[in-house]
């Protein structure tokens, strides 16, 4: 069993020390995502080109008439017949939108 048996009393001044710690993360994490959030962008100036489906298609044209475009590296290696678990994974959560 980890750690020591202590009183309530005890327990609840750890307790305490620890949720100070924890809303400072926390209050340390929301400012850092901030900054993310903040953070200027670059101009693509190249004209990037993909194959999708129905062959090559350019960068401006993924867009599809939006202002965004989210791109998530899916990794899928030539052998496999499947993709990476994890990138599995995060496509679900995405909603289909069209």
């Amino acid at each position: 069993m980890p750690g020591n048996v202590v009183s309530p009393a005890e327990w609840l001044t750890a307790r305490r020390q620890l949720l100070a710690k924890e809303k400072a993360a926390m209050k340390a994490n929301d400012a850092l995502s901030a900054e993310l959030r903040d953070l200027p962008m670059v101009k693509v100036t190249s004209d990037y080109t993909f194959t999708g489906p129905n062959g090559a298609v350019k960068l401006a044209d993924l867009f599809d008439g939006r202002r965004q475009l989210i791109v998530h590296h899916y990794m899928f290696a030539p052998e496999d017949e499947t993709g990476c678990p994890a990138d599995c994974d995060i496509s679900r959560m995405i909603p289909l939108h069209r």
